[in-house]
């Protein structure tokens, strides 16, 4: 975890929360846009990032919601902060939100996992490939990053947008794949399991999905009925699965928006 300090005095705290086989640089266009109002702790979850995978931890999406107010806690004494997350991270704020009604202030999830009607009982078809080609080509990937053929190659299916996307961006996110040993603990904490929790309506919720997402898409995986009742949901247009680096702008806004900050 990482304390990044606001240029405000007295900044509330947020909590960001990265999807599976990613890492908290997947935060990186959207950090700069909540730092004049927020101290930000941007996670790394086990097996991802910095943090190093514990075989004796559930990785089902509650457990791991537990595991992270419990950290914030202990590592930054922070008892109260508001929560964005992406894909299985947005589960897993979600679930924060539910478990820690007197902590979670507001969420913010985008494009959260969790939200289908049919539990997998498998693993996704493909997984083992996706993580197979990041971590092969991890030690190229410096190089071969700067060309378009390349960046097209690895997220053209995670968003419309890819032409804009920086060879950072899209380095940081190979990396993060290519080094993350709980992806596969990760996937089957999902399996057999779905969002069913109740969030308390007195926390704000707004869920952001993609126009475009491929990885969890309308037709299966964006059930809205799953939502808390009171929660917003919004489709941003011209959008794939990560939200904050398609519109950063625009995210910020909701964040601000459901929290009751004023830019």
């Amino acid at each position: 975890m990482q304390l990044l300090p606001s240029e405000a005095e007295s900044a509330p705290h947020i909590v960001l929360v990265h999807g599976m086989g990613s890492a908290a640089t997947a935060w990186k266009p959207l950090i700069p846009l909540l730092q004049p109002r927020y101290n930000v702790i941007t996670v790394d979850l086990p097996g991802h990032g910095k943090t190093p995978m514990d075989k004796t931890l559930s990785m089902d999406p509650h457990a791991l919601a537990n595991l992270v107010v419990k950290e914030v806690g202990r590592e930054f004494q922070v008892n109260e902060f508001d929560l964005v997350g992406n894909s299985w991270g947005g589960w897993i704020a979600l679930e924060m939100a539910a478990a820690h009604p007197q902590t979670v202030k507001s969420v913010v999830a985008l494009a959260p996992a969790g939200f289908w009607l049919a539990t997998f009982v498998q693993r996704y078809p493909g997984t083992s490939t996706l993580r197979y080609l990041a971590k092969n080509s991890a030690p190229l990937a410096p190089t071969f990053l700067k060309y378009e053929w390349s960046r097209k190659l690895g997220f053209e299916s995670v968003s419309p947008r890819w032409r804009e996307f920086s060879t950072e961006l899209c380095l940081d996110a190979t990396l993060a794949m290519a080094n993350s040993p709980g992806y596969f603990p990760a996937w089957d904490g999902m399996l057999n399991k779905r969002f069913d929790s109740k969030v308390d309506s007195s926390i704000p919720v707004t869920i952001i999905f993609g126009d475009s997402d491929k990885t969890l898409p309308a037709t299966t995986c964006q059930e809205r009925l799953m939502a808390p009742a009171h929660a917003q949901w919004k489709t941003f247009a011209e959008c794939g699965h990560a939200p904050m680096w398609d519109h950063p702008q625009e995210v910020a806004a909701e964040i601000f928006a459901v929290a009751g900050i004023n830019r």
